[in-house]
């Protein structure tokens, strides 16, 4: 009976630390940094490549923390043009002054997010990208931005300028 209780507990304990190590391991995921020995939490940098605008790849860094019910709202984001960028990619977008999410991942089972907008800006021809975390109940101010702009792709078109 013992050795039963042995077995399958061996079992157990390799059926969760295999868990962790898949659920860690992201196809997107292109490195990791830990913050230290006897720390749960890592930092995980991931790449994004806009659906809608295939020639602009986002790198993201967040804290993940392993064994905690909330990662930290801690995130910083990088874009670049890594491809064309054409006329038609760009009349897909949403060019209003909210612009849209083109990426979401869940950071507790309490309703917090990690969130990454894609907004236009028609004046300087420009594609932000904001990422930043949601808190439903008491809200988030971090946020991290970077910005692709058009000049020298397909895309650009000269801004119009207001007149003053």
């Amino acid at each position: 009976m013992v050795k039963k209780i042995k077995f399958f507990g061996a079992i157990g304990i390799i059926l969760v630390i295999t868990f962790f190590v898949l659920y860690s391991c992201s196809r997107d995921e292109v490195g990791t940094v830990s913050l230290g020995l006897f720390t749960t939490k890592d930092i995980k940098i991931e790449k994004l490549n806009d659906p809608l605008i295939p020639g602009v790849t986002c790198h993201i860094s967040n804290i993940v923390a392993d064994l905690s019910f909330a990662d930290p709202s801690d995130s910083s984001i990088s874009c670049r043009q890594t491809g064309e960028i054409t006329p038609e990619m760009l009349s897909l977008i949403d060019k209003s002054k909210s612009g849209d999410v083109v990426f979401s991942k869940s950071k507790s089972i309490l309703f917090k997010s990690l969130k990454i907008r894609r907004i236009f800006d028609q004046s300087t021809q420009t594609i932000l990208y904001i990422s930043y975390s949601t808190k439903e109940i008491e809200g988030s101010f971090k946020h991290a931005m970077s910005t692709v702009p058009l000049w020298g792709t397909k895309a650009y078109s000269a801004p119009v300028i207001a007149a003053e």
